[in-house]
């Protein structure tokens, strides 16, 4: 089961801190990053959670 993330995103098209649930994933630099979708203009959301 894939792990996910739900909380704030700040989404750069709307300047705004928006509410979403997104998917959990690692980058190659060995953080995890939590991955979404804006709710209200549909541009893709990124947040850094830590090192793995």
């Amino acid at each position: 089961m894939a792990e996910t993330y739900a909380g704030e995103f700040y989404c750069v098209k709307c300047k705004e801190k928006r509410q979403a649930e997104g998917d959990v994933v690692v980058s190659e630099s060995g953080r995890r990053m939590a991955k979404a979708v804006c709710p209200v203009c549909g541009t893709k959301l990124n947040r850094i959670l830590g090192k793995a």
